[in-house]
């Protein structure tokens, strides 16, 4: 956890991270303008500026789509976890490449003519009431001023002058990103390219983002528990629980719920960190705190609160054993409850574990 702002948090693992995608990117390019160039047909002549709207163009696209397919991965597989700790990166660099694209484009379509390139842009193609001949470049604009707005936003500093709520919300666009750069690709690119190998990755890239929300969605479907008869979820046998861990409920509503065990301890807080809302039932409890593996950030989990001097807070949740298992009351306590620790059976008979401080 940090209480100041920094550009970057560095570390061994983000110079590496951040190594990996300018190597794919210089990559990318040189084999899109290498293969282009050998297999283009002799009657289908492209100028250098061309190649790189269009090398430029498809890296940004292709940069987004997985930026949108790390969040399902991750949730079936803790391997794409560290790039989905440090997806902020990967969104930045995808903005400073489309803003290289629409600038090359302005520069090749629009900038010989007698008005200035951005209003040509604009007004060049007035046919907003046809769908062939719809102009596509505004969907690339208004993709390129989502990308921007989450780019400047990406820093911590927004995070906590926003708030996670509005912050999160502002950061969905990427959704609206996506779809208006479909749009421009389809209705741009697609309408006079003869190379099939544009609709194949479109095709493909619409596919594979919808089928793995789809399967997110699915999975977390599956995992919502129905309340018993005095509206308690069942969180499975205590003693299941790993230590220092949890498991996660779904309830029928509301945000997840996340059921920590520390030795013999139960207590349950939200799922959702405060920071950039990560998933805190898939960190730990380091030092008495529950740590959120996205950033380190802590809560008290007999309380919801941040250690001082820090002053994030989170919704707790009443346990109560019976029978060997734990059970969950999904009523959230206003963030910053304290709420009394389950006492695991044993723990009750001879290993009273140590009180906590509030």
């Amino acid at each position: 956890m940090s209480e100041g702002y920094g550009a970057v948090g560095w570390n061994g693992f983000k110079r590496r991270y951040d190594l990996s995608i300018a190597g794919g990117a210089i990559t990318y390019l040189v084999v899109f303008v290498a293969v282009t160039l050998l297999t283009r047909p002799a009657d289908q002549p492209m100028a250098e500026l061309q190649l790189l709207i269009r090398a430029f163009g498809s890296l940004s696209f292709l940069m987004l789509t997985l930026i949108l397919c790390i969040g399902p991965l991750a949730r079936f597989s803790p391997r794409f976890k560290p790039m989905l700790y440090n997806r902020r990166h990967l969104g930045v660099t995808t903005f400073f490449i489309a803003l290289v694209h629409a600038i090359a484009v302005l520069i090749w379509y629009h900038g010989f003519g007698v008005i200035d390139p951005i209003t040509s842009l604009f007004v060049s193609n007035p046919r907003y009431d046809s769908i062939a001949g719809f102009p596509f470049e505004s969907l690339g604009a208004l993709a390129l001023a989502i990308l921007f707005l989450m780019a400047a936003t990406s820093h911590d500093f927004w995070n906590a002058n926003l708030g996670p709520a509005l912050w999160k919300a502002l950061h969905m666009g990427v959704y609206l990103a996506y779809a208006a750069l479909v749009g421009h690709v389809a209705l741009g690119v697609i309408q006079f390219e003869k190379d099939p190998l544009y609709v194949t990755a479109l095709g493909a890239s619409v596919v594979t983002v919808t089928a793995l929300h789809l399967a997110g969605a699915f999975a977390s479907a599956q995992g919502k528990r129905s309340p018993a008869a005095d509206g308690w979820l069942d969180a499975g046998p205590a003693l299941e629980i790993p230590d220092t861990r949890a498991v996660i409920l779904t309830p029928p509503e509301g945000e997840r719920i996340a059921v920590f065990r520390d030795g013999l301890q139960v207590m349950a807080v939200s799922n959702v960190c405060r920071h950039q809302g990560g998933p805190l039932g898939e960190g730990r409890i380091l030092d008495g705190c529950v740590t959120c593996p996205w950033h380190g950030f802590q809560y008290d989990p007999a309380n919801g609160r941040s250690p001082p001097p820090f002053n994030e807070r989170i919704a707790t949740y009443q346990t109560r054993s019976a029978d060997g298992r734990i059970w969950v009351n999904p009523q959230g306590n206003p963030p910053g409850t304290p709420v009394a620790p389950t006492l695991l059976p044993a723990a009750k008979a001879d290993q009273q574990p140590p009180e906590r401080q509030p």
